[in-house]
């Protein structure tokens, strides 16, 4: 293709692509290698895309996931297979499927174990997707309206292990309107979702209402979900060294100081859940567990009974139920 052979001019000014290489570099440890990009056709990937493709000549490959979900979905596809060519950029279009249940989790899952076969089969270490600081907002504020604790409030985190793919986000310092810029500039016409303005949606609600809160800076609420990102990496480390140098055998109950702080009892105790019992409680269910611990009364959960004693929580097996 005349387009492999011969790489456009590069159309960015130089700062935007060292600025852009830097966080590639600091995401992949320095040795970003062959870099893949997820790339739907909208106008924040396609800017990953030009970003990537200019920072990182002959080096990057996309991938467009196609839902189904939508009629122009496969032609969107192709849109972004044909400005793949423009820059030289090898393109695949991964067809999936969406089973039973919420469509949006279903949808979620189904794209990262496409992109992790995908990655694995071209050779790539990691794959970047265009998550930029609005998003970062919308993250944090939806999730700060449900009530969400550290980890949740934390949002979209830089780098990610998703489905044996390691994701990373080097547009989190970037703003939705800068990268819009880029396309336009480019002369690309972008994929129009119309699920991003349906308001029964809660991302395009609150999207819709920041448009109003011009007095919110995205980028300062991005960097406070990052230093939250920060305290979750704090608290997680910690629960690990608890659960290795406290938690200890009691019979065949397993013994946690019942003195810790809140958080961290509640880390701890998902772990031992985890060890022992069976499936995945919510973090909601794991918070009632530790509540009834710390009222003196024995709960169960996720087949395991808790029981409180003197300066202890112990856990073990639930007692099997009786046909």
């Amino acid at each position: 293709m005349a387009a492999e052979e011969d790489p456009p001019i590069d159309s960015l000014p130089a700062s935007l692509r060292i600025r852009f290489q830097d966080s590639i570099r600091a995401l992949t440890d320095g040795a970003p290698g062959r870099l893949g990009v997820a790339v739907s056709g909208g106008p924040d990937s396609l800017a990953l895309l030009l970003l990537a493709a200019e920072s990182f000549p002959g080096a990057v490959c996309a991938a467009t996931v196609d839902h189904g979900l939508r009629a122009e979905s496969a032609a969107e596809a192709g849109l972004v297979a044909q400005y793949c060519g423009e820059l030289g950029v090898p393109h695949d279009t991964l067809v999936i499927e969406i089973g039973e249940g919420n469509v949006s989790e279903r949808a979620r899952e189904a794209r990262y174990e496409a992109l992790a076969g995908w990655a694995a089969r071209q050779g790539v270490s990691h794959v970047a997707t265009a998550h930029h600081a609005d998003d970062q907002v919308e993250t944090f504020l939806m999730r700060l309206n449900r009530g969400s604790g550290v980890a949740g409030l934390a949002g979209i985190r830089k780098r990610a292990r998703i489905s044996a793919l390691e994701v990373i986000r080097p547009l989190l310092d970037w703003r939705r309107a800068e990268l819009a810029e880029l396309v336009e500039a480019r002369g690309w016409m972008p994929v129009d979702d119309p699920s991003n303005r349906d308001p029964r949606y809660d991302r395009a609600r609150i999207r819709t209402a920041l448009i109003e809160a011009d007095w919110l800076d995205p980028v300062a609420i991005a960097a406070s979900a990052a230093h939250l990102a920060d305290a979750d990496t704090a608290l997680d480390w910690m629960a690990d060294r608890i659960m290795a140098e406290t938690v200890r055998a009691v019979g065949e109950r397993l013994a946690l100081p019942a003195d810790l702080p809140r958080a961290l009892a509640l880390r701890v105790v998902a772990r031992l859940l985890g060890q022992i019992g069976e499936g995945a409680p919510r973090g909601s269910e794991i918070a009632r567990l530790c509540d009834a611990l710390a009222a003196g009364k024995v709960a169960t959960l996720a087949g395991v009974v808790a029981r409180p004693g003197k300066g202890v929580w112990r856990f073990g097996k639930a007692p099997e139920r009786r046909g």
